[in-house]
């Protein structure tokens, strides 16, 4: 099969403390890393506030996952993140090279670089 880059975000329950939170998020790394997925980046964006209440929950430890693998392991983890009760929701996306070349650039900080240039230059006119 063809090999595909990846995202998933993924919001734990908020009544687990960080160890329980942290054991969460290496369980499905190591589901990809089983069924020979590469992690590129896992990012923790922390407690948040959902839009919404889910599961009479408002907040929630937001988690993004980027890899790439072949089709079939997107199944594999979104089947073991409806066995988890610990997860609330998930969402996982076909990156395309735009999105790509965006998550690159913007782990490395050129995006932010970017930005502090022109406002530089802004400031320097």
């Amino acid at each position: 099969m063809e090999v595909r880059n990846y995202e998933t975000v993924f919001i734990v329950t908020p009544v687990l403390n960080e160890g329980q939170v942290q054991e969460t998020v290496e369980k499905f790394t190591q589901v990809l890393k089983e069924n020979s997925a590469d992690i590129l980046s896992t990012e923790a964006w922390g407690l948040r506030k959902l839009a919404y209440p889910i599961q009479k929950k408002t907040t929630g430890y937001y988690f993004c996952l980027e890899f790439t693998g072949s089709g079939n392991i997107v199944d594999l983890l979104e089947l073991a993140y409806r066995r988890d009760e610990r997860i609330i929701r998930f969402l996982t996306t076909v990156l395309d090279k735009h999105a790509v070349d965006y998550n690159r650039r913007r782990r490395n900080g050129e995006m932010n670089q970017q930005k502090a240039a022109k406002e530089t230059e802004a400031v320097a006119q």
